[in-house]
């Protein structure tokens, strides 16, 4: 397998830029969202391109954007549909985005609209832009299923094969087996590994002594959080609507669920008695889309617009993806408070993309490891620290908002905005797992008030 089971646990790569360089301050403006739905609920019959549509459309009304201001748009997506594989093009188009606005798409499995907002940073930075939209979308009820590759090497022959009358058609199943005639849904099993992140995120747990307990509890508390945030009205300030007639509630929260019917489960992965994740403590299929507004803040103020963030600090980093798939954020989040000279304790507000209970809780236990830090984290020899749960997902997150893969990214940048301005802290910290072995982290600073 390409030499790759030699590598060792140590980050392959890892890299971070500072936002203050070349006297130019990167902001976040404001960022929105459509409600995320549960696969195969509310938005079954629609589109990515139109999901991606709604939100960018959102941002628009929301903030009150001339789209003809807009320099560039940046848009993730995991699973592509092929008639739209620009989706960002034809998005940015559909949504009344100018025809003269460049738009690509941005594909980094979870953390795409991280890349998406970060390559915009970037373009702003480099003089290329000072107006820049950044999101993504996914959909898991819409997925592409394409024909195996037997078949579909004799459908590219086949009007070739037509021409030749009733014999030609008989040729085309020559050779096919009854298994060829089964249709390919798109795989999430990592390509290199050949193994699903339920798997890498369950042994990365027993690695971690993360019991089933620990797990139950933790997502217990993020659905807890999650209707409570909605029921105090404070998603109300990034939720823009999706399908026309629905309201903006998000299907996937179970508030009402209870410890003892959580491990009253069966594991979804390790599927014996040493398997700890279930469907419940690991992120659902979620349809959703987001979209976040990046501008200079000399072209912000210009503009009339309030920023709510300074984007400080990112970088992205890689991992051995067959021993620590999803431990990516631990390596970033120990770069970016490098760069930033900080300590996690100096943090207010912590923003972490759940994919699984048990990705989060080993990634915390890696941080407040003082041999994991020696061993394995870059100019550290102490532990990160403790993670405090009391500035963590306060709103909750993927584990009960859900988590559209495209998506995902600007909804954290967006909630972790508006808790800086809501808390008056003054930093957040912005972290997510990718399949991969990637990891991102960036750093949020409260624009004053």
């Amino acid at each position: 397998m390409l030499g790759l089971k030699s590598l060792s646990s140590r980050a392959l790569s890892s890299r971070a830029r500072s936002l203050s360089t070349g006297g130019k301050n990167v902001v976040i403006v404001d960022g929105v969202r459509i409600p995320f739905a549960l696969s195969q609920t509310i938005y079954q019959d629609v589109m990515a391109v139109d999901l991606a549509k709604m939100s960018l459309t959102g941002l628009m009304q929301k903030t009150g954007l001339d789209a003809s201001l807009v320099d560039y748009v940046l848009y993730g997506t995991v699973i592509q549909e092929s008639r739209t594989s620009n989706i960002a093009r034809e998005a940015a188009m559909h949504a009344g985005y100018p025809i003269d606005v460049p738009a690509h798409t941005v594909t980094l499995a979870c953390v795409s609209s991280n890349a998406a907002i970060c390559q915009g940073a970037e373009k702003i930075l480099a003089g290329q832009a000072d107006v820049v939209v950044a999101g993504g979308c996914e959909t898991f009820s819409d997925v592409p299923i394409r024909y195996s590759r037997p078949v579909r090497k004799r459908l590219l022959g086949a009007a070739k094969a037509l021409k030749k009358g009733p014999a030609g058609a008989l040729g085309l199943l020559k050779g096919l087996k009854l298994k060829d005639l089964a249709p390919e849904a798109p795989s999430i099993s990592n390509f290199t590994t050949g193994e699903v992140m339920g798997h890498s995120s369950d042994r990365l747990a027993a690695k971690f002594g993360i019991s089933r307990k620990d797990q139950d509890d933790y997502t217990l508390m993020s659905h807890t959080r999650a209707q409570q945030a909605h029921d105090d009205g404070l998603y109300a300030e990034e939720l823009v609507p999706g399908v026309q007639g629905a309201d903006l509630s998000e299907n996937g929260i179970k508030a009402g669920s209870t410890p003892e019917k959580l491990a009253k489960l069966k594991p979804a992965f390790i599927k014996n008695e040493t398997g700890t994740h279930t469907a419940a403590n690991s992120s659902f299929l979620t349809d959703g889309a987001a979209a976040t507004l990046v501008m200079s803040e000399e072209k912000a103020l210009a503009l009339g617009f309030k920023p709510k963030a300074y984007l400080r600090h990112w970088t992205f980093a890689a991992v051995d993806p067959f021993e620590e798939l999803l431990l990516g954020p631990t390596y970033a989040v120990s770069k970016v408070l490098n760069d930033a000279k900080l300590d996690l304790k100096d943090v207010g507000v912590v923003e972490m993309h759940e994919a699984f209970a048990g990705q989060v809780l080993s990634n915390f236990a890696a941080m407040n490891s003082d041999k994991f830090a020696a061993d394995f984290l870059p100019n550290r020899t102490q532990k990160l620290g403790e993670m405090d749960f009391a500035k963590v997902n306060t709103q909750g997150g993927s584990l009960s908002l859900g988590h559209p893969f495209g998506a995902t990214g600007s909804r954290i940048v967006t909630t972790a905005s508006n808790r800086l301005q809501r808390s008056g802290e003054q930093f957040a910290l912005v972290a997510a797992c990718a399949d991969g072995g990637i990891g991102h982290s960036c750093l949020l600073e409260r624009y004053p008030n």
